[in-house]
C-alpha cells in the first residue's frame, strides 16, 4: 500500500458507515465487480453538491444505482437522470431505487449515452452533469452533454486520475489501457485550459474533476 493509498484509506475509516440497502449494494458492487465510485471521492463529491443544491441532475453511467441512490439521498429536492446500457445493470438499479422508495425521483434512459442525447435533452436542462462511464469516451460525453448544463451549473468527472496511470506515478500493463490514459490526458489538459470552465483536479478517489461552467460575463473586465 503506497502513501496516497494510506491516506485514501484513512479517510474512509473516518466515513460513516452505510447501512441497509446501501452496504448490500457496496457488498454486491464487491462480489459482482461491479465498479462503483470511491467512497472519499463520492462524499467530495456530494458534499460541493450541498453546497451547489443542484436540482436536476444528469449521470452518465448508472450501473447498478449506487451514486444515483446517494446523489438523492444527499439532496432530497434534487431529482436524477441517468444513463445505462447494460440492461442487467439496469434492472439491478431500478430493483434498488424501488427498495429504498426513491424510484419516483430517478429516470434511467436505457441506451449508449453516444446514442440518447436527443432523448436526454428533453429532460433537461440539468443544474449539474456527473460523468462516470466508459473513460475512453470522456471527452465526447462532454461535447454531447455539457451544452445541456446550465450557465453556473456544475460538472463532475469521476476517474480522472485512472489509478494514477494519468498522472504518471503508475505504468499501465496493457495497449489498450495506454489509449485510455492518453485520452484521459488530452481530457484533463482540454477541460483546465477552457475558459468557459473554472476547472479543478482533486487528488482524491480515483481523481475527481470539477468543472463550474462560467457565466458568459463572468472574468470580463
Amino acid at each position: 500500500m503506497n502513501d496516497h493509498e494510506k491516506m485514501e484509506h484513512y479517510i474512509e475509516q473516518l466515513l460513516p458507515k452505510r447501512e441497509g440497502i446501501l452496504a448490500e449494494m457496496e457488498e454486491v458492487a464487491k462480489e459482482d465487480r461491479v465498479p462503483i465510485m470511491e467512497q472519499t471521492g463520492l462524499s467530495a463529491m456530494l458534499q460541493m453538491m450541498t453546497l451547489h443544491h443542484p436540482k436536476r441532475i444528469l449521470e452518465i453511467g448508472t450501473a447498478i444505482g449506487y451514486s444515483s441512490l446517494r446523489m438523492v439521498d444527499a439532496l432530497p429536492d434534487a431529482t436524477v437522470v441517468t444513463i445505462e446500457r447494460d440492461q442487467e445493470r439496469l434492472k439491478q438499479a431500478q430493483m434498488y431505487h424501488k427498495q429504498a422508495h426513491v424510484d419516483n425521483k430517478i429516470t434511467i434512459v436505457e441506451g449508449d449515452a453516444l446514442d440518447v442525447a436527443e432523448e436526454v435533452k428533453e429532460l433537461g436542462p440539468f443544474d449539474a452533469l456527473f460523468i462516470d462511464a466508459a473513460k475512453g469516451q470522456y471527452e465526447r460525453f462532454f461535447e454531447l452533454y455539457e451544452p445541456m448544463v446550465k450557465e453556473g451549473g456544475v460538472i463532475y468527472s469521476d476517474n480522472i486520475l485512472f489509478k494514477g496511470l494519468v498522472a504518471g506515478t503508475q505504468t499501465p500493463e496493457k495497449k489498450r489501457m495506454e489509449t485510455m490514459v492518453k485520452r484521459l490526458q488530452t481530457y484533463n489538459e482540454t477541460r483546465m485550459k477552457d475558459t468557459r470552465l473554472q476547472s479543478m483536479i482533486y487528488p482524491i478517489g480515483d481523481g475527481l474533476m470539477v468543472s463550474v461552467k462560467k457565466n458568459d460575463q463572468e472574468g470580463l473586465v
